[in-house]
């Protein structure tokens, strides 16, 4: 048996790009081989940029890439579930995935960013409420789109005699949690997601979560292995063979899991970030897969020929966290 990373891109577009732009990346990652593109669920910039031509909405992009692509996976990463009733997101996930044949994936999240919710006029009730919110969603939504009627009774969402027609393509949409809070959050990942996403943490504290999701899924009674896990990596514009080392060793973390490659939308055609495209493309195609019994370590092995010995030494520190 044999494990395979999936490489996937994720942009951010809050912070400055048109649909066209969004369009561009998508099809050039579809071009390049990668396995799936998916967005960030936002309204509002953050930090010191002009955010221009202004926010997107992700379904609706999602909708049209649907469209204008043919075998890349498509998703979010995350959708608040303080932005839509659980009802209505599950009908346009549906719809996204008939008009892609088959290609879409929901990622989940309990909202963090405060300024975007006053800005829009969308309700921020505190943490714990947010945090259950999510529950209650999941489970709405994962019913929605996984059975023919569904009926649900709790706190915040209820659903009667519910029914997502006409049904998705795909049997079974992969539902992703993300986040990174111990009690909660993974708690919920645990009890309702196919995939849990936490980004740009360090491989010290990935390993810790990981650890702390599988307890969940002991307590919950299910197997931790049902669970993909997925970390967002950066990407250095300035010299990017400077982040090499570090990225080969944060794919081969990633064994049996998805590495999301973050990158910039108005930057597609930067031979820089073009170059470190194809750079993660080759690592990918060099083997870099194990079956049960091989280690991080001796997967790096493989691999090393497309590193320089500076590299191979900071992936082979990091990949040891792991071994």
């Amino acid at each position: 048996m044999t494990d395979a990373i999936d490489i996937r891109i994720f942009t951010e577009p809050q912070q400055g790009a048109s649909y066209d732009q969004l369009l561009a990346v998508a099809l050039e990652s579809e071009r390049l081989g990668f396995d799936a593109f998916f967005r960030s669920d936002h309204y509002l910039k953050m930090g010191d940029v002009d955010g221009l031509p202004g926010p997107t909405d992700a379904w609706l992009t999602l909708a049209a890439l649907a469209r204008e692509t043919s075998t890349i996976r498509l998703g979010t990463l995350v959708t608040s579930a303080t932005f839509r009733l659980p009802g209505p997101l599950a009908i346009s996930v549906a719809q996204v995935d008939a008009m892609s044949s088959g290609r879409v994936e929901l990622g989940l999240g309990a909202g963090w960013f405060d300024d975007e919710h006053a800005a829009y006029g969308i309700p921020f009730p505190g943490a714990g409420e947010r945090l259950d919110q999510l529950g209650e969603a999941a489970a709405c939504v994962r019913g929605l789109l996984h059975d023919e009627v569904t009926t649900f009774a709790g706190r915040h969402f209820s659903l009667t005699d519910a029914r997502n027609e006409p049904r998705p393509a795909q049997p079974h949409i992969p539902i992703w949690i993300g986040g990174g809070g111990e009690k909660k959050t993974l708690r919920v990942a645990a009890e309702h997601a196919d995939g849990w996403n936490i980004p740009f943490v360090s491989p010290e504290t990935f390993a810790h979560k990981i650890g702390v999701l599988d307890a969940h899924c002991e307590q919950v009674g299910r197997p931790p292995g049902e669970i993909r896990r997925a970390v967002n990596l950066g990407l250095a514009w300035d010299d990017w063979q400077e982040l090499v080392g570090v990225m080969a060793a944060g794919l081969l973390l990633m064994i049996g899991g998805v590495a999301l490659i973050t990158l910039h939308p108005r930057r597609v055609r930067d031979p820089v970030q073009r170059g470190y495209l194809e750079f993660c493309r080759r690592l990918a195609d060099a083997g870099v897969i194990r079956d049960g019994h091989e280690t991080p370590l001796q997967v790096l092995a493989r691999a090393e020929r497309l590193l320089e010995p500076d590299q191979v030494v900071r992936a082979r520190r990091i990949v040891r966290l792991y071994n």
